[in-house]
């Protein structure tokens, strides 16, 4: 989507992805390898009953909803950061993911005029209509560029 397309009180849906136990062990082992993640024996004895993803790899599918529904064709030129994040419940193999993105904010940035600014909170939610995520982000776009044909990702 172009930035002009985006206007506060806007709800854009994305989705499903799924997670398997295999790509929730293998992110885990790479980049968060605490045992709830990558110990399935373990795992099933603790309070979690079970494998759960990474918060880190729930963000990541949040991401990935989102370049696939409404960013890769935008001029999206990335972020300055989360004013919140919070995971409310564990992501767990076969939960089909769908994401909710409340549009809050778009302008112009005052000290430049090329830059639009768009502040939104991003909520990620399993089959059961559960939230498993929830953030607050704000998203920068050049209004200078013409948007870019969307590359598509490697399998």
């Amino acid at each position: 989507m172009r930035f002009d397309q985006f206007h506060p009180g806007q709800v854009i849906h994305s989705g499903p992805a799924t997670l398997s136990e295999r790509e929730i062990v293998e992110f885990a082992r790479a980049y968060d390898p605490q045992w709830f993640h990558t110990d399935p024996r373990r795992a099933a004895q603790s309070t979690w009953k079970g494998i759960i993803a990474s918060g880190w790899q729930t963000c990541g599918v949040a991401m990935r909803l989102a370049c696939d529904g409404f960013l890769a064709d935008s001029n999206s030129i990335g972020s300055p950061g989360l004013a919140y994040v919070k995971w409310e419940k564990p992501v767990r193999p076969g939960d089909a993911l769908s994401l909710r993105v409340d549009v809050i904010e778009v302008r112009a940035a005052q000290s430049n005029p090329a830059l639009g600014i768009v502040r939104w909170r991003w909520q990620l939610s399993n089959q059961n209509a559960e939230t498993v995520l929830d953030l607050e982000a704000t998203s920068f776009f050049d209004l200078g560029a013409p948007p870019q044909p969307r590359v598509n990702a490697p399998a």
